[in-house]
């Protein structure tokens, strides 16, 4: 095995296997940046390239896209709060709130150097795994698949600080909404309304940027700002970043570990990973209520995660040939291409008719590009770090055209615009009425995991399985989750009595009505579910009683924070909030416009259009500032999409009439 070590290494420093990881690793970068295209996409679009490639060759050029996609996809989610990768979307927690204070370079700083830990402690996992992988792998049954997936939604109700009713109903939702589409089993529709473009369920990527990133334009917008609210750090900001994943060095490499092993188990991948890291980075610290608002623990935990991930997903890939994430499931193409068979042989050395060396050049390639792309990003961080100092007024148009480009090339489906607006409404209502988006993403990722294994764990064990010890330990871990937050709030609220008095929370109207709404839409979904077979409506009704138990008892504690808050505070003036109200219905105004746009045009016309329209008409800049910035991003548009990637825009509305 070292000599196997020794030799992958060599391998990856041949001249032609070298040259084609860089050009991977270009690509990735790009990929990762750019919202919504996505490291399997891209994979996929690039398998044809490999059919003349050895096999060396073809992977370190597949694992060189993959392996910096979720690094430079950080970059993103933090000046921007848009997420570059899918996994990348806890970062926009507090990465992109460090941003606006201006710590953007800190925060960049961070992200890169936990993920090249995160990159390098996976790799080696993997290298380490090998021999112990089958036990690993097979130690896993269904009730503890969904005892985790259960552990992973309760955990993440610390994200939402002392609202921890709050958190487990936006979670509670989350896994309602990963029902829509039709049942695997019995080929039920639930909840889709009659619409094709739901039977697939819920797109993760859009229902992400319409959370996260359609209330941060609007954000940008109303307060007229650059996207840091201070002055950009100048001195010491990046190296800062690397100097808190240094103090903070057990966290990541805890979240490395949580990362690696979440990654080894298949059907998890970096979507579950990152938010479990996240919430292990709230529930680990001593001061929990910076979370959320530029807390660097928040970017540590899931950069290393995401990082760690694919060096985990390789193990189950190259033992079993079961692909550990979607990345390795199109990664499986190119072993069939390649005449590889995973499994046994690749874990033998050569001279038995395996492929180990190769299976150690994996490692190398892994460790080798992230170092490539993390000393790349090093230096052009403090001009990446400046972006976040441009007007607002620039930067809006080119962020929403990127968002409706990254809601369309997730699936080439045009409905999936329709779909940013609705959870974009719903990610500004939450950001307003102060409810917390990730563990709404996080049940929306966990759901079709938990559902499947529920199903499998009812059917294979009925109801002995309640009493199996390792789902018993879970089940304490889940209600530790619960308990520890709301008992943490009572000690500091008795901890503060002796010098001020709390009082109760207050809300108003609007509070009432979300929730009131909420209580509604869950009741009538559990209504719905009672004319289904067994198979469909277990996971609806397992979830959906409790889910419901959660949000009534949060509209009576809202019931009661509005009679509070009416008998003891002067109601406001409307017109204390005219400008605010009136930049919102304007910049409102222009995302339904750029929508409208691109759906009556089509990408290629609408896309520059809707650029030249808002630097015009929007933000009045000069015409030749205006005619400039259109021309290179319709030249970037048009270079990327249309001529490298060839992807395949629907004509516009107009031309379909005619």
């Amino acid at each position: 095995m070292l000599d196997a070590f020794i030799s992958g290494f060599t391998q990856v420093f041949v001249w032609q296997t070298f040259s084609l990881m860089l050009i991977g690793i270009a690509i990735g970068f790009v990929v990762g940046i750019l919202p919504g295209l996505g490291g399997p996409v891209t994979l996929a679009l690039m398998l044809p390239l490999i059919f003349k490639m050895q096999a060396v060759e073809a992977f370190a050029f597949l694992l060189g896209i993959s392996a910096v996609t979720a690094t430079t996809g950080d970059i993103t989610s933090i000046l921007f709060g848009i997420p570059g990768e899918g996994i990348t979307a806890a970062t926009i927690v507090d990465g992109h709130p460090m941003a606006k204070k201006g710590e953007a370079g800190r925060a960049l700083g961070a992200a890169l150097m936990s993920s090249l830990v995160g990159a390098i402690f996976g790799a080696f996992a993997l290298a380490l795994a090998i021999p112990i992988v089958r036990p690993l792998v097979l130690s896993i049954r269904s009730p503890e698949f969904f005892m985790l997936a259960m552990l992973g939604v309760t955990f993440i109700a610390s994200l939402s600080g002392r609202a921890v009713v709050k958190g487990l109903t936006a979670a509670g939702l989350g896994l309602m909404l990963a029902m829509v589409g039709l049942d695997p089993i019995s080929g039920i529709e639930r909840y889709t309304f009659g619409n094709l473009h739901l039977w697939d369920g819920v797109p993760l990527v859009p229902v992400t940027l319409g959370l996260f990133a359609i209330p941060e334009i609007i954000d940008l917008a109303v307060r007229g700002t650059s996207i840091a609210e201070t002055r950009v750090d100048k001195i010491g900001g990046v190296w800062e970043g690397v100097k808190d994943t240094l103090r903070h060095r057990w966290l990541v490499l805890r979240c490395s570990a949580i990362g690696t092993y979440i990654g080894i188990i298949p059907g998890m991948g970096g979507g579950v990973s990152q938010w479990v890291s996240y919430a292990h980075a709230v529930q680990s610290s001593p001061d929990q209520q910076r979370f959320g608002q530029g807390a660097v623990e928040g970017v540590l935990g899931p950069g290393a995660a995401n990082n760690s991930n694919l060096g985990g997903a390789l193990v189950p890939t190259i033992a079993f040939g079961v692909p550990g994430s979607v990345t390795m499931a199109v990664l499986l193409g190119a072993f069939i291409i390649q005449g590889l068979v995973p499994g046994p042989p690749m874990l033998l050395p050569e001279s038995q008719g395996g492929h180990l060396t190769l299976t150690f050049s994996f490692v190398w390639i892994v460790v080798v590009a992230n170092i490539i792309t993390v000393a790349s990003c090093f230096l052009f961080l403090r001009q990446l770090a400046r972006i976040t100092e441009v007007r607002g007024s620039l930067v809006i148009p080119f962020v929403l055209v990127l968002i409706y480009l990254g809601a369309f090339a997730g699936a080439n489906a045009f409905a999936d615009l329709f779909v940013v607006l609705i959870f974009g409404l719903l990610g500004w209502v939450m950001v307003q009425l102060d409810w917390p988006r990730p563990p709404l993403v996080l049940g929306l990722v966990l759901g079709p995991l938990a559902e499947n294994n529920l199903f499998l764990t009812y059917d294979n064990y009925g109801l002995t399985w309640l009493g199996f010890p390792s789902v018993l330990f879970l089940f304490v871990l889940i209600l530790a989750g619960v308990l520890y937050p709301m008992l943490s709030k009572r000690r500091n609220r008795a901890q503060l009595a002796p010098i001020e008095p709390v009082p109760p929370s207050r809300t108003n109207g609007w509070h009432v009505v979300f929730i009131a709404l909420l209580v509604a839409l869950i009741a009538w979904a559990l209504w719905e579910a009672k004319t289904w077979g067994l198979r469909a409506r277990l996971f609806p009704w397992v979830i959906g009683f409790p889910v419901l138990a959660m949000a009534v008892t949060q509209l009576g504690m809202d019931l009661a924070g509005a009679v509070f808050t009416r008998a003891t505070e002067p109601t406001e003036h409307p017109h204390d909030a005219t400008p605010v109200a009136r930049r919102t219905t304007i910049i409102t105004a222009w995302i339904l416009g750029f929508f409208a746009l691109i759906w009556l045009l089509g990408f290629p016309v609408a896309v520059p259009l809707c650029i030249w329209l808002y630097l015009t008409f929007g933000s009045r800049e000069k015409w030749w500032l205006a005619a400039l910035m259109t021309a290179l991003a319709w030249a970037a548009f048009y270079g990327l999409f249309e001529y490298t990637l060839h992807v395949p825009f629907p004509d516009g509305l107009i031309y379909q009439w005619s």
